[in-house]
């Protein structure tokens, strides 16, 4: 199985040249049968099933496509997670280009961002404020009224935390470091913060990916 998929990545990177903003995502393939890495996520509308990590463009093209093997004793270590493992091995074919990537809170991480940065690759990505790096006191049952925002830097890491109905946490090193306060117009009507519907509209690379795959399932029943 990994040998196909090497040679699937392999094609992928040799008959297409990446846009500059890419995405990576999980998808959920229908599987019910045994095997040790199947996925149940009751909450999916497909609960059972193999997950795999896509880079993908704008276009919906898959660059390079993994499939996620929890605790992979070869590559694991005490200071790296799987989902880390995972996402810069598929970031290593587009280092030092200079490539945006954008990445849920499943697997973001301070370390991660940092790990990415050394290889010249930009990123945003929502996090969850318990994650392993992240400040104690940030992000994490802060009292902030909405649409207030704080932020903190670390080197070129920019950690912000945007209050909209619930905290939303945002590391970023793609965009430029936003004021504090209100974010309110002349009309004194609140406004987003940018980096949201920007995180929002990448992050939807996978998911055109995925429809499109879906229109072409051989999993379909067929005419005889």
């Amino acid at each position: 199985m990994r040998a196909i998929f090497d040679k699937l990545n392999n094609s992928y990177a040799k008959y297409y040249s990446l846009t500059e903003h890419l995405v990576v995502d999980e998808i959920i393939v229908l599987f019910k049968r045994r095997v040790i890495y199947k996925w149940y996520i009751p909450k999916k509308y497909k609960w059972f099933g193999i997950q795999l990590y896509k880079l993908c463009n704008y276009m919906g093209y898959t660059y390079n496509i993994t499939v996620y093997l929890h605790k992979d004793r070869k590559l694991v270590t005490p200071s790296m997670t799987a989902t880390h493992v995972t996402v810069t091995g598929l970031a290593a074919r587009i280092e030092h280009v200079g490539h945006k990537l954008y990445i849920d809170n499943f697997v973001s991480s301070p370390t991660l961002f940092d790990d990415l940065h050394t290889t010249t690759i930009n990123y945003c990505g929502t996090v969850r404020p318990n994650r392993k790096g992240m400040s104690k006191n940030f992000g994490h049952k802060m009292k902030m009224k909405r649409h207030d925002l704080e932020t903190k830097l670390k080197g070129n890491l920019r950690a912000i935390v945007w209050k909209d109905k619930q905290n939303v946490n945002v590391l970023t090193i793609i965009h430029s470091t936003p004021m504090k306060g209100s974010f309110c117009d002349e009309h004194v009507k609140a406004m987003q913060l940018a980096r949201i519907p920007d995180y929002t509209r990448n992050r939807g690379y996978v998911d055109k990916s995925d429809h499109m795959t879906n229109s072409y399932s051989i999993s379909r029943w067929t005419w005889k």
